[in-house]
Parts: structure tokens; C-alpha cells; sequence
């Protein structure tokens, strides 16, 4: 672009300035292409000199396109191989290359994102000390401007908008007010129950995909818990949010591309439609309960009532010259919610079910619990609390089978890390999973499925206390961990009163990772009656 005008310019100008202008176009690429060089090479070897000089080790940097290539064919070859049922034993099929590279070179290595440098920790004593981090040391890491579609709220946010934002939202998230939300709970799980019954076979059993089944199990949830009687709407925010994150997933390596994100594809003008359409939706919702607020109206205490009306205290406390969230601000509140939301625990709910599936005596003793305490009655809160077993299993899911399977921060200043410094800028990966498949953590039974090892609580479950992060850790833990965990109670609680089940013949083991971690092809499963 910038040639092009220069030639065109070059084209209207008298030919004695011509030589000129060449000159100062020749050193405006020049100058460009140098720029390009840094970027591309020359801080990238800096940096991996640097960090090596300091004991690090890792991949070496392989011009523009770093590991990208590698790990592409890493994940190729491993994907295509299913894993042994009963093997939790994930990591080297989920991440073969980040598996190969702390194996080798410790556990804190290096490797490439394209020209970035990344550190990847696998320690949790340095991984804890980051997540804890209140100096402003570390960031989070900025999306592209299509991840931004999806949803740009607190999981986004830094300094004061996050602690603002965050303060906000946390009335919505308090254990008395998700307490009051337990009846939508079981009703969206009472509308799953009664489906799965009704769809069961003259031989008393069915077979099933539950993967799509418990997404939109969550979807259902997250509808009539932020919206209440506008749940409908809720629910087709849902279905346009599906569509957009795997749209986004689908296209993710072209979005690398340089000038990818502007230019007018089929999938970039349907993406950018869907958010209209999503934003529409909520806006028209926030303008509608905002009026019936300000008007006196009794209103349900759902997610979006209590955001706004955190929102408004906030304002008549501190004035005009301190506002609150704006409208745009709400808006993508509730798009991260429902994302956050719904991937997180509609993960979780799958991979129980599918280990249960594997491990039916646990299946059993769960139940046993379950029937013990309710019945065939609805779950209450107080007997939600007293689940043990069930708890148990679902911690151990978590540990071997995180939704997340890793968090990124970046650097926003030289930082020390352990007993390394670190140059700002640079890209830190704590590694979930594989901190949480440890062995020298968890002992010699680390792929193993025993949920007893939580007996005790989380604290004395490994030999770091600090070792278990599904959820994060420090001042930006997840807000909706009791959310996504009192759900999941209910959920199964009511499952495994109706039915018992185990892995349909079809099933097969393959959990990768899709933004979050996914089984491959589907959770087929086979229900029977109880």
C-alpha cells in the first residue's frame, strides 16, 4: 500500500523529482523490511540466546513458522491413534509435543508460537507464584480480533476494568445467590431426564451421543439462570455462540495469516453476523430489564438482574464521575458467561460420564450415595454440600481431565520467576495438564482413576497442595467455579437416579483439545433404566 501510493504520487510529479522520490520510497522498504527482520529473526534469536545463557532449554527457533509446523504434525500423527479404553494416560496424545519438550529438557522449557518465545511451567510452585501475581507483573495475553467475537469481557480485561468488572460481577456469582438458582438447575436436568427416559428402547436401553446432549444441557442452564423468563432468547444466544466458536475453531490456522481477519470470506462476514445478531439480542434484553428496574418492577434474581442492579448501586455510590459497566460492557459480560459457561461444565459432565462409564464400580458407590441421600426426590442444596463420593469423582475428573489444559500470561515488565528473570513481553504457558499428570505430584498411580486420593480434601490429595488448578489459582480463580460445580452435582445426581450406563461399542477414546478439551468423536454412550 504504501509503494502504491508512493508510485502514484512518483506518477504526478515532475521528472526531476522522480530520482527522489525513489530514493525515499527505496528506503521506506528498506526500513520496513528491517523492522520485519527484527521481528522475525533477530529478536527471536535474542531472546532464545538470552534465556539459554540463563540455563533454559528448548526447541530452537525455526524462521516464521517456529514449532507451528512440528506441532501440527505432531498432533496429526498422535490424533490419528486412538487411546486404549481405561487409559487416562492423555497427555502424550493431547500435547505429544509439549510432552516431548518437559520430558527432555525440565520443567520449564522453551518453545516457538510462530516468532513468539514461549515458556512453558509444568512446576506448580512457579506456576502458583504467577497465577498469585499482584504487582502488575503479568498480563493476559491480547486475542485476535475474532477471538474478541466471541467474547471480550473479564476473562479479557486488565488493572483497573478487571478489578471494576470483577467487583461488579461478584454479587452474581455468591453462594446464597446460585443457591436461589438451584430450581432452574433441576429443571433444565428434570428436561434432559424425561427426554433420555422417553427415547428408551423396547429393550430398555439406548444409545446415545451425551456430548451434544450435556451442551445443551448447559446452554439450557445458562439460559434461564442470566436471563429467567427470557430463556428462549438465552437459548438462541447459545445456538448463535456454538456456531461462532466453531466457525472460529474450524478457521483458527488462517487466522494466523496476516490481514486474514479483513478480508470479506464467507466465514468472516457470517461471523461478524452472528455477533450482530447476539449483541442485538442482549441489548434489546438490557434495555428492557434496565427500564423495569429503574420503574420499580419485581424481578427474577437472574444473573442479568443482579449484574444490572450491581451496576447501578455502584454508579449512585461513586457519582457520574465514576462510572459503572456500559451497555457494551453488559453485552460482553454475558457473552463470556454463556462461553465460559457452557464449555466448562458441559467438559466436565462428559468426561464423568464417560469415566464412570469405564469404572462402574465408582458408578455404583456413586449412586449408592445419591440414592441414600435423596432418593428419587430432587437434590437440595443442604444435600449437595454432604456429597462425598461424588465429589471425589468429580475432582479426579478435573485432575485428570481438565476443561482448560492450560492458562497464558505474558510479561509486562522484567520479572523474576523462580530464580530466572525474565524480559518483558515474553509469553508464559502454565500447564495444567500436565502438572495435574505428574507423577512426582500425584505418586506412581498418577494415570490411574482414584478418586479417594481427594478423600481428604484437595489440600492433602498430592504432595502439593498447590498442584490442582482446574479452576486457576490467586486474585483471577474462575467466578463461576461453585456455579460450574453445583451444576455438575445436579446433574449427575438426577442422571444416576434414572439410569446406569456404560460406553457403547461405538464409543471411541480420543480427547484433544478444541478450545477446551473434547472427545473427538462424540461420548457415545448406552443407557438403561434403573
Amino acid at each position: 500500500m504504501v509503494a502504491g501510493a508512493f508510485l502514484a504520487t512518483a506518477a504526478s510529479v515532475p521528472w526531476r523529482w522522480r530520482p527522489s522520490l525513489l530514493l525515499l520510497l527505496t528506503l521506506v522498504l528498506l526500513w520496513q523490511l528491517c523492522r520485519l527482520l527484527h521481528r522475525l529473526w533477530w529478536r527471536p534469536r535474542c531472546l532464545e540466546r538470552e534465556l539459554r545463557s540463563k540455563g533454559l532449554r528448548g526447541t530452537c527457533y525455526r524462521f516464521l513458522t517456529g514449532d507451528l509446523r512440528e506441532q501440527g504434525r505432531r498432533n496429526k500423527d498422535a490424533w490419528s491413534r486412538p487411546l486404549p479404553l481405561r487409559c487416562h494416560d492423555i497427555a502424550p496424545r493431547v500435547a505429544p509435543l509439549l510432552c516431548d519438550s518437559i520430558r527432555e529438557h525440565g520443567k520449564v522449557s522453551l518453545s516457538w508460537f510462530g516468532p513468539i518465545l514461549k515458556v512453558t511451567i509444568a512446576d506448580p510452585e512457579l506456576a502458583r507464584s504467577v497465577l498469585s501475581d499482584k504487582s502488575g507483573h503479568f498480563e493476559k495475553p491480547k486475542f485476535p480480533a475474532l477471538w474478541r467475537l466471541l467474547a471480550n469481557g473479564l476473562l479479557n480485561h486488565e488493572g483497573d476494568k478487571w478489578v471494576k468488572h470483577r467487583r461488579l460481577l461478584n454479587p452474581a456469582f455468591h453462594l446464597e445467590k446460585i443457591k436461589c438458582m438451584l430450581p432452574e438447575f433441576s429443571a433444565c436436568c428434570e428436561e434432559l431426564v424425561r427426554r433420555w427416559t422417553e427415547s428408551i428402547g423396547s429393550d430398555g436401553t439406548r444409545e446415545l451421543d451425551i456430548w451434544p446432549e450435556l451442551k445443551n444441557l448447559s446452554g439450557d442452564v445458562i439460559s434461564r439462570t442470566a436471563f429467567g423468563s427470557s430463556y428462549l432468547e438465552g437459548m438462541k444466544i447459545f445456538q448463535l455462540q456454538t456456531e461462532q466458536a466453531e466457525r472460529l475453531v474450524t478457521n483458527i490456522r488462517r487466522i494466523l495469516i496476516p490481514g486474514y481477519l479483513s478480508l470479506p470470506t464467507p466465514n468472516n462476514r457470517r461471523m461478524y453476523q452472528v455477533n450482530n445478531e447476539i449483541e442485538s439480542i442482549i441489548r434489546s434484553l438490557i434495555v428492557k430489564r434496565t427500564k423495569a428496574i429503574k420503574e420499580g418492577e419485581r424481578t427474577k434474581d437472574d444473573l442479568l438482574s443482579l449484574l444490572l442492579k450491581s451496576n447501578m448501586m455502584h454508579i449512585d455510590n461513586n457519582g457520574q464521575s465514576d462510572m459503572g459497566m456500559t451497555i457494551e460492557d453488559v453485552i460482553e459480560e454475558c457473552k463470556t458467561f454463556f462461553l465460559a459457561g457452557m464449555e466448562t461444565t458441559s467438559v466436565l459432565l462428559t468426561w464423568t460420564m464417560i469415566v464412570l462409564s469405564m469404572h462402574p464400580e465408582w458408578q455404583n458407590r456413586a449412586r449408592e450415595e445419591v440414592l441414600d441421600l435423596f432418593g428419587k426426590s430432587k437434590p437440595g442444596y443442604e444435600g449437595l454440600n454432604r456429597l462425598k463420593t461424588v465429589t471425589m469423582i468429580l475432582y479426579e475428573v478435573l485432575r485428570l481431565y481438565p476443561p482448560s489444559i492450560h492458562f497464558s500470561r505474558k510479561t509486562c515488565k522484567e520479572v523474576m520467576i523462580g530464580d530466572k528473570t525474565y524480559p518483558a513481553g515474553m509469553m508464559i504457558e502454565l500447564s495444567v495438564l500436565l502438572m495435574h499428570h505428574d507423577p512426582d505430584i500425584w505418586g506412581s498411580d498418577v494415570h490411574e482413576f482414584k478418586p479417594e486420593r481427594f478423600a481428604e480434601g484437595i489440600s492433602k490429595a498430592s504432595n502439593n497442595s498447590g498442584a490442582f488448578l482446574p479452576f486457576g489459582w490467586g486474585p483471577r480463580i474462575c467466578i463461576g467455579q461453585n456455579f460450574a460445580l453445583i451444576e455438575a452435582k445436579m446433574a449427575i445426581c438426577m442422571i444416576l437416579q434414572s439410569f446406569d450406563f456404560m460406553l457403547a461399542s461405538s464409543y471411541t477414546h480420543a480427547p484433544y483439545t478444541m478450545v477446551t478439551l473434547h472427545p473427538m468423536h462424540g461420548a457415545q454412550i448406552r443407557l438403561g433404566l434403573i
